[in-house]
């Protein structure tokens, strides 16, 4: 009886056995792959529960399904159109389309891949970067440069099983030989703008304060124009009123008038006038009428 149990466990763990080499799961973010005798028979791309021959008959190989990176460990020496040197660091972000394929042509070895990525990456770097100034590449034309760079190695990926979702530069530098000169001529380069902003600064300073200058002037013409208008007009009008005056009384008009030449005459005790006594200058000392 117990040969029978012990049977009956033996063929029971070997059926489990069996079940298990059998039975696999394919994930939400990876492909799986069934060969048999060395050749894919199945490509998996849903996730789920699935059944295959026990190894020798069928083996399973996993390939990653999701976005995956290449990151330039140093950055890449490449040449513009200037013949000058730039040091360029790029990644990109790539992912498995077609699993047989790229299987076939890497073996699964997805170091393989990117090393055959990244040497497609620098073909297209130098294809774009050296028809471009500096300029055009550090500043003006970078996100055409990137694009351009990516289209063209999804085109060469594509055969791969690959394809190249996107392209980024992350730094761009100029190489150390060239980069103290490049820095020097962009110092004079500002210096240069700067002393012409200065200049024109200066300029327009003067021509501004030359037209307050003249504004001034010219405001001061004015009110003096029509300060002597006014003192004119009083001038006239007070003489208007003497000439009033003096055609209603002429004697008291020269009497007002004597007595303001004696006050002003000896407004000091200390003053002194040397004239003739009999002068007409004292007539009306001598006389209220001076007569």
């Amino acid at each position: 009886m117990s040969n029978k149990v012990t049977a009956l466990l033996v063929a029971l763990a070997v059926v489990v056995g069996i079940l298990s080499t059998s039975v696999f799961i394919v994930r939400e973010r990876d492909y799986a792959l069934v060969f048999a005798l060395g050749e894919v028979r199945r490509v998996i791309t849903e996730p789920g529960l699935y059944f295959k021959l026990p190894p020798p008959f069928q083996n399973i190989v996993m390939l990653d399904k999701r976005l995956l990176t290449i990151e330039s460990q140093d950055a890449e020496r490449i040449q513009t159109s200037e013949k000058k040197n730039l040091l360029i660091d790029s990644f990109v972000k790539w992912r498995i389309t077609d699993p047989r394929l790229y299987y076939v042509t890497f073996a699964g070895n997805e170091r393989a891949a990117q090393l055959r990525l990244q040497a497609q990456i620098r073909d297209a770097l130098n294809a774009s970067v050296n028809i471009r100034t500096v300029r055009d590449v550090v500043a003006l034309e970078r996100d055409v440069i990137m694009e351009e760079v990516r289209d063209n190695v999804r085109k060469r990926a594509a055969p791969l099983g690959v394809d190249i979702v996107d392209v980024r530069l992350k730094r761009i530098e100029f190489a150390p030989e060239i980069a103290e000169s490049v820095y020097r001529r962009m110092e004079s380069e500002r210096l240069r703008v700067a002393n012409e902003l200065r200049s024109i600064g200066a300029a327009e300073g003067e021509k501004i304060r030359a037209g307050a200058d003249r504004e001034r002037e010219q405001i001061l013409a004015e009110a003096y124009a029509k300060a002597q208008a006014v003192m004119g007009e009083g001038d006239a009008s007070a003489a208007a009123l003497y000439g009033d005056a003096y055609g209603k009384d002429a004697d008291f008009y020269s009497f007002y008038k004597s007595l303001e030449a004696y006050r002003a005459a000896f407004g000091k005790s200390s003053d002194v006038l040397v004239v003739d006594p009999t002068s007409d200058f004292f007539r009306f000392m001598k006389s209220p009428t001076g007569n």
